[in-house]
């Protein structure tokens, strides 16, 4: 007697969502609604309401131009966050934790996530009055340095559809922005008054794997406190020294030229 192979229990629900997923990762531009029913085998009607989940759980994207449905980048994401962050955290615990207590200032870690900037590693100094960010904050990303920084070590395509997806902010322009962003790769980091926080200055940097585009940005929300033993100066060197090791731990190579002997604060 042959061996039966079905499944005990099936989820058609689920087994649905994940046919119209492995369909669309075969498509390059995209299908519609009618031909995804027609490819799967199904009704319209019956891979609506799966579409209109899947879309709102950030799975698939839909063209408003085309009505052409795509899949985005949070499968490749949930298969790479959890090992990346665990990564990129151990790596850069122990050196974030010496960085903060050398310059008295809070550092922290940040990575590219959907269309904003998610802090995944915050360390605070000894210092009685800090400027830190709480773990876990999502920031948009032309808002942030570390979002400017990681977005300067993009691709071409990467770059473009981040600025289809994320709203500029008010006054700013593509242009602009563009050339922000080439000025940014060519020193290899920010030092910019904060976005958010008046008399905060950013001092930011990529973290670089081999592939050279940045994973992480290290950033220091440098605050100016009377008699500090360390100068601003100081602390850029320090923070852009930082970043550059942990891009080494992590197999990319070093970016920037030569530091100059003295940063001025915005």
């Amino acid at each position: 007697m042959p061996e039966d192979t079905s499944p005990k229990y099936t989820a058609p629900a689920l087994e649905k969502g994940l046919d119209i997923l492995e369909l669309l990762s075969w498509s390059e531009t995209g299908l519609s609604q009618s031909e995804l029913a027609r490819e799967l085998g199904r009704s319209v009607s019956e891979i609506f309401r799966m579409l209109v989940a899947l879309q709102g759980r950030g799975y698939i994207w839909q063209d408003p131009q085309t009505d052409r449905y795509t899949l985005t980048t949070l499968l490749f994401e949930i298969a790479h966050r959890t090992p990346l962050i665990r990564r990129l955290t151990t790596a850069a615990a122990p050196l974030m934790r010496d960085l903060a207590h050398s310059i008295n200032q809070s550092v922290h870690l940040a990575v590219l996530t959907d269309d904003s900037v998610l802090i995944a590693g915050q360390v605070d100094p000894p210092a009685r009055h800090v400027m830190s960010v709480r773990l876990g904050t999502r920031v948009d990303v032309w808002r942030a340095s570390s979002g400017r920084v990681m977005m300067a070590f993009q691709t071409e395509a990467a770059l473009a559809d981040m600025l289809r997806r994320a709203p500029l902010p008010d006054g700013a322009t593509e242009a602009d922005l563009r050339a922000d962003l080439v000025a940014i790769r060519e020193r290899g980091h920010e030092i910019v008054d904060s976005f958010v926080i008046r008399g905060v200055v950013n001092i930011s940097a990529p973290i670089i794997d081999h592939t050279g585009e940045a994973i992480a940005a290290l950033t220091v929300p440098h605050i100016e406190r009377f008699n500090d033993p360390v100068s601003f100066s100081d602390c850029c060197v320090r923070t852009i020294a930082a970043a550059a090791q942990l891009t080494r731990s992590l197999g990319g190579g070093v970016v920037g030229g030569a530091l100059p002997q003295v940063f001025v604060r915005s």
